[in-house]
């Protein structure tokens, strides 16, 4: 996928923000996004009433949407939906009255990111179906509402639970929240009889009123969040939609400063809208061909997509290690989304394959964390980053002795066995000339450089 100034949602995969519109933050910001920069590996959490039915979140209630979003899966299975899309909505927003994961377990989500190296979170707090994942004020489609069974647990408040056990962890909160809710009659009107797009059912020129009452709810609902869960790092806004150059202005320019009186650093990840609150470019589902030179993200999945599969096929270890130093190496992050079960609990193969790339990355962490792009970035299989008296060569089945490095460097580590390297450098690169044998797929190579 193309990067574009567009606002384009293709089976409900967005576009990208061309780097030449962003907008450089205030220096509290662009501090705060050096962190950023520094994390890398974000845990992606999609998790609602869709789970509870294994299909694709929120989006099987668009009736432009159906040729895929209703379709059958990659197993070939598919929820036994009616022709009729009123149907189908009053079903799905029905869910509320089954939704019981009585086996959530934060701590143990926030354990399984901590012990692998994830620095921070990405939670859905609400998805594009409206349904809160907090003890909202503004609506009872939420998972602390009486009709909901959950409610009764003493873990209801979900979200409040998940950001202060990842928080005890250690890491830093993104709270992802969906612009468009498909459930607010501002939004869908519940009196609406023609086809459903991902866009309002009415014109909000015609009815002004009705679309500043939907502006006012989301505000009030991001105050709830910003106030009443403790520190927000990142405001994580998907539906890219829903912005001004579409003509639904939520006017954000008057929310996110109040915002951020409360919490002065707080990072705003407005997808492809450009401007001054898309503080990071969000590539979904792709990997951008070249270096990008603002702060930017890949939201990627470790199984076939965002929302929780029933026997899902999962990425293995080494490709999870491919895609994060193909990201790191042109500068960006990795947010990979992990679906929990309907029950709460994190798949068991997904736990597996986490643990062996969680495993990798405690011995080679130091090649990714806190690094950043360094020519010529990728040559073949090599992976450059770098830090400041640093440079790390990541290599894919390394079997030569040629480093394609042109900085002047002093000393070679090979960091799977600690053993440093005989070598000699000219204009081309480094020529290793003790022979070494590596019993892994990725051969990682600490370059010090040399001091001018």
């Amino acid at each position: 996928m193309k990067e574009s100034n567009e606002t384009v949602i293709i089976e409900g995969v967005h576009n990208y923000s061309s780097e030449k519109y962003y907008v450089e933050p205030a220096d509290i910001i662009k501090n705060k996004l050096e962190d950023f920069k520094d994390m890398k590996l974000g845990f992606m959490i999609h998790w609602g009433l869709y789970s509870q039915l294994g299909i694709i979140a929120s989006w099987g209630l668009v009736d432009a949407e159906k040729k895929w979003s209703r379709a059958y899966n990659e197993y070939g299975d598919r929820p036994n939906w009616h022709e009729d899309g009123a149907k189908i909505r009053e079903e799905y927003f029905a869910l509320k009255k089954s939704f019981n994961p009585i086996r959530f377990n934060p701590e143990e989500w926030a354990e399984l990111a901590a012990n692998n190296c994830f620095k921070y979170l990405i939670f859905t707090t609400k998805h594009h179906d409206g349904f809160c994942m907090w003890d909202t004020k503004q609506t009872d489609f939420k998972i602390t509402d009486a009709e909901c069974p959950f409610s009764q647990n003493e873990q209801a408040d979900v979200v409040k639970h998940v950001f202060d056990a990842f928080r005890k962890k250690g890491l830093a909160i993104g709270a992802y929240f969906s612009k468009p809710d498909w459930h607010n009659d501002d939004f869908w009107e519940q009196d609406y009889n023609g086809e459903t797009t991902r866009m309002p059912t009415y014109d909000v020129k015609e009815k002004p009123a009705k679309w500043q009452s939907f502006t006012e709810y989301t505000h009030n609902q991001f105050v709830e969040l910003i106030e009443n869960y403790g520190k927000i790092d990142i405001l994580w806004l998907d539906g890219g939609q829903v912005c001004k150059k579409q003509g639904l202005d939520i006017k954000l320019e008057e929310i996110i400063p109040k915002l951020r009186e409360v919490n002065p650093e707080l990072i705003v990840a407005d997808r492809t809208a450009g401007g001054e609150y898309e503080n990071y470019i969000t590539p979904e589902m792709t990997i951008p061909e070249k270096v990008i030179s603002v702060p930017w993200e890949s939201c990627l999945t470790l199984g076939k997509n965002f929302h929780y599969i029933y026997d899902d096929d999962y990425k293995s270890p080494n490709e999870l290690i491919e895609m994060l130093m193909e990201i790191v190496c042109k500068g960006g992050n990795l947010a990979l989304n992990v679906s929990p079960q309907p029950d709460g609990r994190m798949p068991k193969n997904a736990i597996k394959v986490l643990n062996e790339f969680g495993a990798w990355l405690q011995k080679y962490g130091e090649a990714i964390f806190k690094t950043r792009p360094c020519a010529p970035y990728k040559v073949d299989n090599i992976f450059f980053t770098q830090t400041v008296t640093s440079i790390y060569a990541t290599a894919k089945n390394f079997n030569g002795n040629f480093i394609p490095c042109v900085q002047k460097v002093s000393k070679i580590e090979l960091l799977n066995n600690g053993l440093e390297l005989d070598f000699e450098q000219n204009p081309q690169g480094i020529i290793i000339k003790t022979s070494i044998f590596v019993d892994e797929l990725y051969s990682v190579f600490k370059l010090h450089k040399a001091k001018a």
